[in-house]
């Protein structure tokens, strides 16, 4: 029910809920960031072309700018993520081309990034077949994609966790972990076997 209920279009964070998820990263998740800026960077070269897809605030493409000379270009639905990406990249002193668009119909040519990022947004898409096929024409031969999210197999605890680490706390914690764990995929889960094969297809 929670899966219909959120996939049933491409969630958007707009208005308040905007600012208060930049105020939350800002305040809880900047070094989970950078650790993933750190790991980014094993996978590219200066002068690569990098794609951040649903960057939220934009801290990780930000972090990730500040550790050699990349082409990085960050796309959310959110027109008001964007607006406030674009920000926060200009008071940190980086170029990132920040733009709205779906990840179902990115407006990118074929073969344009050497390496695709995507933290904790997979779970939400309403089309994930679609995205990996975009994520795969966007990507130039030989190209990388990191997926990075939630396991549909994980504890309630590690969820929790989670959670916690974007500043929830208590019950709160608890809940949102739980529901963002049932929106996820396992590899062994029997549902998204189509997701699976053309996972393996894209290898």
């Amino acid at each position: 029910m929670l899966k219909f209920f959120f996939r049933s279009q491409d969630l958007e964070l707009a208005g308040e809920k905007a600012i208060h998820y930049d105020k939350m990263t800002r305040e809880h998740r900047i070094g989970e960031m950078q650790e993933q800026a750190n790991e980014v960077i094993n996978y590219i070269k200066d002068g690569d072309t990098v794609l951040e897809i649903a960057p939220g605030a934009g801290y990780l493409s930000i972090e990730l700018s500040k550790l050699g000379n990349y082409k990085i270009t960050g796309m959310d639905i959110s027109s008001d993520l964007v607006e406030i990406c674009s920000k926060n990249a200009m008071q940190a002193g980086v170029q990132i081309n920040f733009l709205q668009g779906n990840v179902s119909n990115m407006p990118f040519q074929s073969n344009t990034f050497n390496f695709i990022i995507c933290v904790l947004a997979f779970k939400n898409f309403k089309e994930p077949i679609k995205a990996l096929e975009e994520m795969h024409r966007v990507l130039k031969p030989g190209g990388i994609v990191l997926i990075i999210d939630l396991n549909r197999k994980a504890s309630l605890k590690a969820t929790k966790k989670v959670a916690e680490n974007m500043g929830l706390k208590g019950m709160m914690a608890y809940i949102a972990g739980a529901i963002q764990r049932s929106l996820a995929y396992s590899i062994n889960e029997s549902k998204p076997l189509s997701l699976k094969r053309n996972l393996k297809n894209l290898q």
